[in-house]
């Protein structure tokens, strides 16, 4: 322990007579700025169990100093992340052992090397913990985001009435994880990649991007108005974000800049908005003024819009052997089925609606005009499947045919349909009950259910980073 304390006494006199340049030159390594805008500055306003934010106490530091957010600002502007990138340097042998960086040990465990005491408390509990990892990366040298050495499959479950999300493990159907910090989350998707997640944050009236190495919140992106539903391009370089308030619009991101581009106008307040399979076009529902409108992700412009007898509400697709769109299937206020479009003539070819079960009491308090209220496509795309809130299951029909193939009950007010990438299995968050339902595709009956939070209303499959 004295030969550690003694090294970091020697580091930080060579730091005091050299300054983090002239040794990031000494030892061939330069600190990246914009890796550290990016990447590092979120770890300064994360909010981590029995900890306070970092922010909150190194704005008035008269050492390491962070720079306070402006009012009504999500996160830091240019000129401020220039002063915090200064300012967090002083504190970095570039390129050395990461435990003779101060900027490293202060906030560190001492049990994993860290330093003894640090009045804001010890907020890595070891040399693992993904944040500190991102901060070590940068004291290395690095220059982007690592690209997840592996991914696993994850069912994500957003809690509508809480401030937090369930992370589902599809092979043991227990929560491995949670999202906090957001409070009523909304839609939600992840990158392609997996490296991140994005759900909407209704309460903040933005888009907020998880790490999904640390599920800390590195990033809120302000947005035109409050969100609903969230959408990625395949390519994962676009996020498509409904916005329901009128007039109506969809805000879209560019994920490498993390900055909002445009706010497209549309006719009417979107409650969801979609990608396509082929990610050619962005589709967007409004109950209002009860119109789809297609936007083209090449232009980001409206290109045909489509007029219903009833508020548009979830929509999911069926594909042509070459993977452009067929259909589109469409949940509408008042009505307990799903319509059926036509992609290509832009036009409603089918409606079908679900029987009663027998011996199942009609239930119709609270349904906010959504009788049902999830659909979705099976991976091989054979089957839709459609949930609901009147009877508590989810219907189940063959694709072409739209013939009943059977239903689950799947409980009380049960929302949005996920599958897993086989297929194998769909997940159905029942908001009445605050519980997902796991449930075996080929069988159409339930293997499990899995207690999350307060309404689960939307949820995903994602993929999600494993270092």
């Amino acid at each position: 322990m004295r030969r550690l304390i003694f090294a970091r006494m020697i580091g930080s006199v060579l730091l005091g007579l050299l300054g983090a340049s002239a040794l990031a030159q000494q030892n061939g390594v330069e600190l990246d700025f914009d890796y550290f805008k990016n990447e590092v500055q979120p770890v300064f306003l994360v909010k981590r169990d029995g900890n306070i934010r970092c922010i909150q106490c190194h704005t008035r530091s008269s050492g390491f100093r962070i720079q306070a957010l402006e009012e009504h600002r999500l996160f830091f502007t240019e000129e401020q992340s220039r002063m915090n990138f200064e300012s967090a340097s002083q504190f970095v042998l570039p390129g050395a052992d990461p435990l003779q960086s101060r900027f490293l040990t202060h906030a560190l465990a001492v049990a994993a090397g860290g330093d003894p005491f640090h009045g804001g408390g010890k907020h890595f509990p070891s040399q693992d913990d993904p944040e500190w990892r991102i901060m070590a990366d940068w004291v290395a040298g690095a220059t982007h985001r690592r690209t997840p050495s592996d991914v696993v499959v994850r069912i994500i479950q957003t809690n509508a009435a809480g401030d937090n999300s369930s992370i589902i493990d599809p092979v043991t159907n227990e929560i491995v994880g949670e999202i906090t910090d957001i409070e009523i989350p909304h839609g939600i998707v992840g990158a392609p990649d997996g490296s991140q997640i994005y759900i909407t944050n209704e309460s903040m009236h933005s888009l907020d991007i998880v790490d999904s190495r640390t599920l800390r919140v590195k990033r809120r992106i302000p947005l035109s108005g409050r969100p609903n539903n969230v959408a990625v391009t395949s390519d994962g370089s676009k996020v498509y974000v409904a916005i329901m308030q009128m007039p109506g619009a969809v805000d879209i991101i560019d994920v490498a800049s993390m900055t909002k581009i445009k706010t497209l106008p549309v006719n009417g307040a979107i409650h969801n908005v979609y990608v396509t399979p082929d990610s050619r076009y962005a589709v967007a529902g409004s109950i209002q003024t009860r119109t789809i409108n297609v936007i083209d992700t090449a232009t980001d412009e409206v290109v045909w819009e489509l007029e219903m007898d009833a508020g548009i509400r979830p929509m999911t697709f069926s594909t042509n052997a070459d993977g452009s769109t067929k259909s589109i299937f469409v949940q509408l206020s008042g009505f307990h089925g799903f319509a059926v479009v036509d992609f290509a003539r832009q036009a409603e070819v089918a409606r079908v609606e679900h029987p009663a079960v027998p011996g199942q009491e009609a239930h119709y308090d609270g349904l906010q005009g959504a009788p049902a209220h999830g659909l979705g496509v099976s991976p091989d795309g054979k089957t839709v499947w459609s949930t609901s809130k009147v009877y508590s299951h989810a219907y189940i029909y063959s694709l072409p045919e739209l013939e009943p193939l059977g239903r689950v009950f799947v409980g009380q007010h049960p929302e949005w349909v996920t599958f897993t990438p086989d297929g194998k299995t769909a997940y159905i968050g029942a908001a009445g009950d605050n519980v997902t339902y796991a449930v075996d595709v080929e069988k159409m009956e339930v293997v499990a259910v899995i207690p999350v939070g307060q309404v689960p209303k939307r949820v995903a499959t994602v993929l999600m980073a494993v270092d």
